[in-house]
């Protein structure tokens, strides 16, 4: 029985990583209110290289509408503003000595539900991500049925232990998906 207890520990981190990676992806979805969660996928190229916007600048929110990137080193500061400019944000940044300023301009109510769209696609991708390491594991499991490892009882006992994790995960999913829904819609 260890094998499976192992089998279902496994599956368990790997259904919480797919969950996690989701809520990554919504914290990079621009809303109305400023977070600095929205540069973590930044990448900036200075010198000669691609590096994540946060080992360059810190990244505060002065208010709810505003971002205010601190440079580390004010010669960076040219290679942020370029970074900001061509990433998909849509944000124009204001420059201030080795200080980089964004307003994060009010959505308008099409831009809302395009984006309402963008959480919905990205969390059917943390669903399936989800239901692909169930399917794994239940391949796995019937591997340990064939070698005679478990029996057919532990097989259907796994197998919907498998399936309860699944719908908790699933439903987690869905949990981020209202939460970040409301929290575009907000106006």
């Amino acid at each position: 029985m260890s094998e499976l207890d192992d089998l279902f520990k496994a599956t368990e981190q790997r259904m919480q990583k797919a969950v996690d990676a989701t809520r990554t992806d919504f914290a990079s979805v621009r809303t109305g209110r400023a977070s600095p969660a929205l540069l973590d996928r930044l990448h900036v190229e200075t010198y000669g290289t691609h590096v994540p916007l946060k080992q360059l600048a810190s990244v505060s929110t002065p208010d709810a509408r505003s971002l205010q990137i601190q440079a580390y080193d004010r010669n960076a500061v040219g290679a942020i503003r370029k970074a900001i400019e061509t990433s998909d944000l849509g944000l124009s940044p204001n420059i201030d000595g080795s200080t980089i300023r964004l307003s994060i301009p009010p959505l308008t109510e099409e831009r809302r539900k395009d984006l309402v769209k963008l959480i919905r696609k990205k969390a059917e991708d943390g669903k399936v991500a989800v239901r692909t390491v169930r399917h794994k594991t239940v391949d796995e499991v019937k591997a340990l049925l064939r070698d005679g490892k478990i029996t057919e009882d532990d097989n259907k006992r796994a197998g919907e232990r498998v399936q309860k994790m699944t719908d908790r995960y699933v439903k987690d999913v869905d949990g981020l998906v209202a939460a970040k829904e409301k929290e575009i819609m907000e106006v």
